[in-house]
C-alpha cells in the first residue's frame, strides 16, 4: 500500500499528490535537532552531576582517606597537648615543691599567639580553609608552649646541678669513719660548755671531739677547697680548714698528718689526713668544727650519715651533756 498522501484541488477538481512545504520540512528538521540537543543536554547534566568519572571517583577516594588521616592527626594533636599539659603541670609541682620557687606564670603559658590574622589567605578556601587554619592554629601554640617549656627544663637542669653541688658541697658526713671510731660515738665530747682538761675550768667548746687511734683516717664532710693549713705546737696543732661554700666552712684540729695543701680541691669522702695528739690536746681525737660565715655552730646538725631518726636524736641528746673535752 502506497504511503502517498493525495488531497483534491478544486482548481483541477482533481486528487493529487500532497508535496509537504519546504518551510515545514525545515520546521520539523529544526525541532527534531532541537529534541535531540536538550536530551543530549539533559543526559550531560544526570551524567556529570550524579554519575561521576572514573577520575572523579578516584579524587573522591583520596578525599575520603586525607579526611581519615586528617582526623587522625587532629587527635594526635590534641594527644601531644594533653601530654603538654601533664608536663606542664609536672613542671610547677617540682618548682614548688622541690626548689621552693614559683612557676611559669599561666597567663603566659596559656597566652595567645601574635597577629589579628595569620592566616588571612586560607580565606580563599571556602571549603577546606577552616579546617587548615584550625590545624595550623593548634601547631603554633604546640610550639610556642613546647619552646615555654624547654626553657623551664633548661632553668630546672640548672636549678637540680646548683643543689646537687650544694648537697655535695654543705657538710654532711661525720669526719671520722663511725667503724673507726675507738670508742662509741655516744660518749663523745660535743658543742657548748665543757671542762677544760688542761686548765679544769669551764670553756664554751666550739665543736665535737671524735676520739680515734692516732693514724685513723680524716675525710673531708663535704666537697670544697682547702683554705688554710696550720702547723702549730698549742692551740689546734696541725689543723686544716676547708671552705665549701655558701658560707660553709669546716676545721680539723690536732692532726698527726695532714695530706693537703692551701689551694687543694677536696671532694666529700676524700682522706685530708690522719689523727693525732698535737698542739693543746690529752689523747688522740680529732676536733672538729662546722662555720657558717666564720661563726662555729653546732657540728651535730651535720654528722647524719648512717644514723636512724632515732640514732641520730640520741647522738643529739648525748651531745648536749656537759663533761670533760680532749682539748
Amino acid at each position: 500500500m502506497s504511503n502517498e498522501k493525495y488531497v483534491y484541488n478544486p482548481s483541477t477538481l482533481k486528487y493529487e499528490i500532497y508535496k509537504t512545504p519546504k518551510s515545514k520540512i525545515i520546521l520539523r528538521s529544526v525541532a527534531g535537532l532541537c529534541t535531540i540537543l536538550l536530551g543530549a543536554l539533559v543526559l550531560f547534566f544526570i551524567a556529570s552531576h550524579y554519575i561521576p568519572s572514573p577520575k572523579e571517583q578516584s579524587l573522591e577516594r583520596e578525599i575520603n582517606q586525607l579526611n581519615y588521616h586528617y582526623n587522625l592527626l587532629d587527635r594526635d594533636l590534641d594527644a601531644v597537648a594533653e601530654d603538654l599539659e601533664y608536663l606542664h603541670n609536672k613542671d610547677s609541682d617540682i618548682h614548688r615543691v622541690i626548689f621552693g620557687i614559683d612557676p611559669l606564670d599561666e597567663g603566659i603559658w596559656n597566652g595567645g599567639i601574635g597577629g589579628s590574622n595569620r592566616y588571612q589567605e586560607l580565606d580563599n578556601f571556602r571549603e577546606s580553609g577552616d579546617i587548615i587554619e584550625n590545624s595550623l592554629t593548634k601547631i603554633d601554640q604546640l610550639k610556642r608552649k613546647i619552646e615555654l617549656q624547654k626553657k623551664s627544663v633548661d632553668t630546672l637542669y640548672s636549678l637540680a646541678i646548683e643543689r646537687e653541688e650544694r648537697l655535695l658541697s654543705i657538710p654532711s658526713i661525720k669526719p671520722v669513719k663511725e667503724n673507726e671510731l675507738k670508742r662509741s660515738m655516744y660518749s663523745l665530747s660535743g658543742y657548748g660548755m665543757r671542762i677544760h682538761p688542761v686548765h679544769k675550768v669551764k670553756k664554751f667548746h666550739k665543736g665535737i671531739d671524735f676520739t680515734a687511734p692516732r693514724g685513723t683516717a680524716i675525710q673531708a664532710t663535704g666537697n670544697g677547697v682547702v683554705q688554710r693549713v696550720e702547723k702549730r705546737k698549742n692551740g689546734y696543732g696541725n689543723n686544716v680548714i676547708v671552705y665549701h661554700g655558701y658560707g660553709y666552712s669546716t676545721l680539723y684540729a690536732h692532726m698527726d698528718a695532714v695530706l693537703v695543701k692551701k689551694g687543694d680541691e677536696v671532694t666529700k669522702g676524700q682522706k685530708i689526713g690522719t689523727i693525732g695528739s698535737t698542739g693543746t690536746s690529752t689523747a688522740p681525737h680529732l676536733h672538729y668544727e662546722v662555720r657558717i660565715n666564720g661563726k662555729a655552730i653546732n657540728p651535730i646538725d651535720f654528722c647524719m650519715d648512717g644514723l636512724t631518726p632515732k640514732e641520730y636524736q640520741e647522738l643529739v641528746n648525748k651531745a648536749t651533756v656537759e663533761n670533760q673535752s680532749f682539748d
